[in-house]
C-alpha cells in the first residue's frame, strides 16, 4: 500500500504554529451555514517534545454518535494524560452539522461517512469531506474513529478494520477489544479511504445514539491509550482483555412476523447455535414465532426496540471462528469480572430479557 498523501507538517494549522512540546484549539472551517457563517471544527492539536508518530481521534463522523465525544473530551481533559513522543488530533466531533440537529446526517441529507476523500467543487457533503480528508488525514500516520449503533439500536464494544492490512491489524490487536470484525468498509467510509492513501486507520462500535454510556467511554479511552501505548508515544501498561477474537462473517437475524418481542438475549452474549434469541408475541402475549441462533456466535448488536414489522433486524449476530466454544467464552469472561463483563451488564439495561418459553421452544423446533 503506497502513501499517496502530499503530507503537511502538524506544526502549521491556518497561520498559526504549535510547537514541540505545546497544545492548542484549532479550527477547521469546512463550510458555511444558511445564515452564511463559517462552520468550523474544533480540533485540539497536542504535541510532544520527541517527534513520533501523528494519530488523529475522531467522534461523531455521524453527528448523533456522541460516545465516541464523551471519549475524546476525557483524553483532553486529564491533566495526568502525558504525551512522551509523537502528536495527537483530537477531534470530539466530525459532523459538526449534524451534531448541532442532533442528526446522523448532513443537511443535504447526505451521510458524510460515505462521501470521502470528497472534492472541492461537489456537493456540500463532498466538499465537507474534502476538508477534513485534506486536513487531518494528510498530517496524520494512524487514525482511530469512534462510532456507536444507529438510531433504536445498541452494540457491543467492538473494533473493525481491514486485517489483511499488516498496520491495521496492529492497530486493531493493540486497541484490545474482544472482538475484531475483519473488513475494509463501506465504499468512501472514512477508514477505507484513509487506509487506501496511507493512513492505516481502524474504528470502534459501542453503545447507542444520542447517549455518553460510561462503560462505552471507558472502553474507548482504555483503547486509545492501548494504542498510544503500543506505539510508544505514552508510558501506561497496555491493558487487554481475556481473549480477542476476529470475526469473519456477520448476520442480522430478521423478523418474520410482526408484533413485541421478548428478547432471550443482549448485546455481547456469547451464544450457542439453535439457542433461542427472541419470540414474536401478539400485544396479548400469544407467542407467534420464535428466533434462534444459525451458529455458535456472538451478540455483536441488536434493536432496543421491542415492537417489530416482518423484516426488520433483530439482532447481529458475529460467527464465532472454529476452536472457539461459547460456553467457555462465557466463562473466561465472567472470571474475569472486568470491564467486558460490566459493559454487557450495562448495555443489557436497555432490553429487558426474559427465559424463553420451554414448551413453545419445543413446538418450534
Amino acid at each position: 500500500m503506497s502513501d499517496r498523501r502530499e503530507r503537511k507538517s502538524i506544526g502549521e494549522w491556518f497561520g498559526d504554529t504549535i510547537a514541540p512540546g505545546e497544545s492548542g484549539e484549532v479550527y477547521l472551517a469546512v463550510g458555511e451555514s444558511y445564515t452564511s457563517g463559517t462552520v468550523k471544527i474544533p480540533m485540539h492539536i497536542r504535541r510532544a517534545k520527541e517527534d513520533g508518530p501523528v494519530v488523529f481521534i475522531t467522534a461523531a463522523l455521524h453527528g448523533d454518535e456522541i460516545n465516541g465525544t464523551g471519549a475524546v473530551r476525557q483524553i483532553i481533559q486529564d491533566p495526568e494524560f502525558e504525551l512522551l513522543r509523537g502528536s495527537l488530533i483530537l477531534v470530539p466531533v466530525l459532523n459538526i452539522l449534524g451534531f448541532d440537529r442532533h442528526s446522523r446526517y448532513l443537511p443535504d441529507r447526505r451521510d458524510l461517512n460515505r462521501c470521502f476523500p470528497g472534492t472541492v467543487s461537489g456537493s456540500l457533503a463532498s466538499r465537507m469531506a474534502y476538508s477534513i480528508f485534506n486536513e487531518i488525514v494528510t498530517r496524520s500516520d494512524y487514525g482511530i474513529d469512534l462510532h456507536t449503533a444507529s438510531v433504536r439500536r445498541t452494540n457491543y464494544p467492538n473494533v473493525r478494520g481491514d486485517m489483511t492490512n499488516p498496520k491495521v491489524r496492529k492497530l486493531a490487536r493493540s486497541f484490545g477489544s474482544e472482538l475484531i470484525l475483519n473488513g475494509q468498509g463501506p465504499r468512501g467510509g472514512f477508514r477505507r479511504e484513509a487506509c487506501k492513501a496511507g493512513c492505516p486507520t481502524i474504528i470502534m462500535e459501542g453503545g447507542e445514539v444520542w447517549k455518553v454510556e460510561p462503560g462505552i467511554v471507558e472502553t474507548a479511552t482504555r483503547g486509545i491509550k492501548n494504542v498510544l501505548g503500543s506505539l510508544e508515544m505514552i508510558d501506561l501498561p497496555i491493558n487487554v482483555p481475556e481473549y480477542q477474537i476476529i470475526i469473519e462473517k456477520t448476520k442480522w437475524i430478521r423478523a418474520d412476523f410482526g408484533g413485541f418481542l421478548q428478547f432471550h438475549i443482549k448485546p455481547g452474549d456469547l451464544v450457542e447455535k439453535d439457542q433461542p434469541l427472541a419470540t414474536n408475541t401478539t400485544l396479548l402475549g400469544d407467542d407467534m414465532n420464535m428466533l434462534f441462533a444459525p451458529f455458535d456466535g456472538v451478540i455483536i448488536g441488536m434493536t432496543s426496540l421491542p415492537a417489530i414489522s416482518p423484516g426488520e433486524p433483530i439482532c447481529n449476530i458475529g460467527k464465532l471462528p472454529k476452536g472457539y466454544k461459547p460456553s467457555t467464552l462465557t466463562k473466561m469472561r465472567s472470571d474475569e469480572d472486568g470491564l467486558e463483563q460490566r459493559v454487557s451488564e450495562e448495555l443489557g439495561s436497555s432490553v429487558l430479557v426474559v427465559e424463553p418459553s420451554e414448551d413453545f421452544q419445543e413446538d418450534q423446533k
